[in-house]
């Protein structure tokens, strides 16, 4: 389990660049972290990985609080996640098969432990057909497939997985997601930090949003975003109050509303489309987006069809 509690980031030359962050991700769970650039994303992950440590606020992972860490204590903390970085991290006079190997010779596992793991992991991630290339005799998407296996071999509840597909191209992208997805399946913790959101429409896993250094929106399993080229993604606001509406000359008097559509796979809007909507809604919240107006608005109308059956019937 990660949590972190009311936590904040404040560097040395006062770039704020985490403000009262609070998180829940449960074991198991499959998390795309998003934002624009410079959204306090990277932050978010040193502070995982314990590279950066909160000005305030607690962050318990692991059953570790990483607030109150020894020095000693980092590297047993660190064996309990995986780190696949953007940039593969390979050791270019290593073969891929010890690169691998490399991450349990650094925690003292035996020789008989690597030869039976490392060939298992390779096999996970398609690669045991490698074992004996360099790095640079394969591809970029099979050297982030290393990286992954690496990740993985000594047994890691937890992936952090920092721009995974960004030096690779679309196709093997979704390859790299989908492997995270097959290993969350069996019950590892995946959270991956993306700004493609084009991949993350085609998986239907919770969605954090991180702007400003705060968490603006967390929609989990499901939601409804828009994406701007400034601002990253942004959750399109819920209508939670609607009096009259009016469908074809006819209106219908509704009583006030939290949520009006059922809960979807995630929907993502871009560019927002700025349309006229009949709707009065809460002082407090904004005008809804084209989609989410037309699907309150059908919602309505098979509501008003179905009373129209009912007396017909009656």
């Amino acid at each position: 389990m990660i949590e972190f509690r009311d936590v904040s980031k404040v560097y040395d030359n006062g770039t704020v660049a985490l403000k009262d962050v609070n998180l829940r991700i449960d074991r198991g769970e499959f998390v795309f972290i998003v934002g624009a650039s410079g959204a306090g994303k990277s932050t978010f992950l040193k502070t995982i990985m314990r590279e950066e440590v909160p000005t305030s606020g607690s962050i318990m992972i692991n059953n570790y609080d990483l607030t109150k860490m020894s020095t000693r204590e980092i590297p047993y903390y660190r064996r309990t996640l995986g780190i696949v970085f953007q940039d593969f991290r390979l050791i270019p006079k290593m073969s891929v098969y010890d690169n691998v190997a490399f991450a349990m010779r650094v925690i003292g596992a035996s020789e008989k432990e690597i030869k039976k793991r490392v060939p298992y992991v390779l096999t996970l991630v398609g690669l045991q057909d490698k074992a004996n290339n360099m790095p640079n005799e394969i591809s970029g998407g099979e050297q982030q497939r290393v990286a992954l296996a690496r990740a993985l071999v000594n047994n890691a509840n937890t992936i952090i997985a920092d721009e995974p597909t960004g030096n690779v191209d679309p196709e093997m992208s979704y390859e790299i997601v989908e492997l995270l997805d097959r290993i969350n399946e069996n019950g590892t913790t995946i959270i991956m930090v993306t700004h493609e959101h084009e991949l993350v429409k085609q998986f239907d896993h919770r969605i954090v949003v991180i702007d400003n250094g705060e968490v603006v929106s967390d929609m989990a399993n499901g939601g409804v975003l828009h994406y701007d080229s400034k601002t990253g993604y942004q959750p399109v606001p819920n209508v939670t109050e609607m009096k009259t509406i009016t469908l074809h000359n006819i209106s219908f008097q509704n009583e006030p509303v939290t949520q009006v559509i059922e809960p979807e796979p995630p929907v993502i809007v871009e560019p927002p489309i700025e349309v006229e909507v009949p709707v009065e809604a809460a002082p407090a919240a904004e005008e809804p987006t084209l989609s989410f107006a037309e699907a309150t608005l059908k919602e309505i109308e098979l509501d008003i069809e179905a009373k129209r059956g009912g007396d017909s019937n009656g």
